[in-house]
């Protein structure tokens, strides 16, 4: 599985968090949510966190359904 790439994020004054896919905005965050967010990146993959959060990732199924029956062309 691909890593996650072409994320990144803006913090704000207003404690807000933006989090945003190749320019376009994904998600954003407030408040307690915010805050827990900017823990995660810190601590970890900023990629990985960003794309967990707007839910944007692979989930590992997408090469099995490709290959079914009904998808096939």
């Amino acid at each position: 599985m691909p890593r996650p790439q072409g994320f990144t994020h803006t913090e704000h004054a207003d404690r807000t968090v933006t989090i945003e896919h190749h320019g376009r905005a994904a998600t954003t965050l407030r408040g307690p949510r915010a805050d827990r967010f900017l823990a995660e990146v810190a601590a970890g993959d900023p990629q990985l966190v960003m794309a967990r959060w707007t839910g944007n990732y692979r989930r590992g199924h997408e090469r099995t359904a490709r290959e079914h029956p009904r998808n096939r062309r």
